[in-house]
């Protein structure tokens, strides 16, 4: 299906891997869902304006800053029920949806920081794995190299490990 609108417009979706005991966090979609159904992810999801445009901002001319980590934070807590610490950016990707919508995804992750895994109507399941028992997921596709990415930042020698951890809080 071909997208009519101007082709310059993108959704824009965030994501975040979340970090507890050495495991991360994955979630089924359920088979509604447009993109990827019954495929295995992390939380997130689409920036809308109609959600933030009510925020506060500090400038003259209404700009947001720092609306990934709002974001990111309010999609845990609706999908997951999951409070996270500050989200680090990760990496990105652009992908177009089946119904021709473009769509540009901002990865990130962050470390668990308090509550009981509470799933949303588009989440079916979930899980906590390491590196290695998300292989036997039906991961979307190059998730599994976000989580190993990840999992390569948290083997830094313990000094880098330590300054690099205490910037998350």
């Amino acid at each position: 299906m071909e997208n009519q609108l101007d082709p310059r417009l993108h959704f824009v979706v965030a994501t975040v891997i979340i970090v507890k005991d050495g495991k991360f966090l994955i979630a089924k979609r359920a088979p509604h869902e447009k993109a990827f159904p019954n495929k295995w992810t992390v939380p997130g999801g689409k920036l809308v304006l109609h959600e933030y445009n009510k925020l506060p901002y500090k400038t003259s001319y209404p700009q947001w800053y720092n609306i990934i980590d709002w974001l990111l934070k309010k999609e845990v807590m609706e999908e997951v029920g999951l409070e996270i610490k500050k989200p680090q950016y990760l990496c990105d990707v652009v992908f177009v949806r089946p119904d021709g919508f473009p769509v540009v995804k901002l990865s990130y992750w962050a470390h668990y920081k308090a509550g009981k895994v509470q799933l949303c109507k588009d989440l079916t399941d979930y899980a906590w794995v390491t590196l290695e028992e998300a292989k036997n997921h039906d991961l979307i596709d190059g998730i599994w190299d976000e989580l190993k990415q990840v999992a390569e930042a948290s083997q830094l020698p313990n000094a880098v490990r330590t300054h690099f951890e205490r910037k998350l809080d």
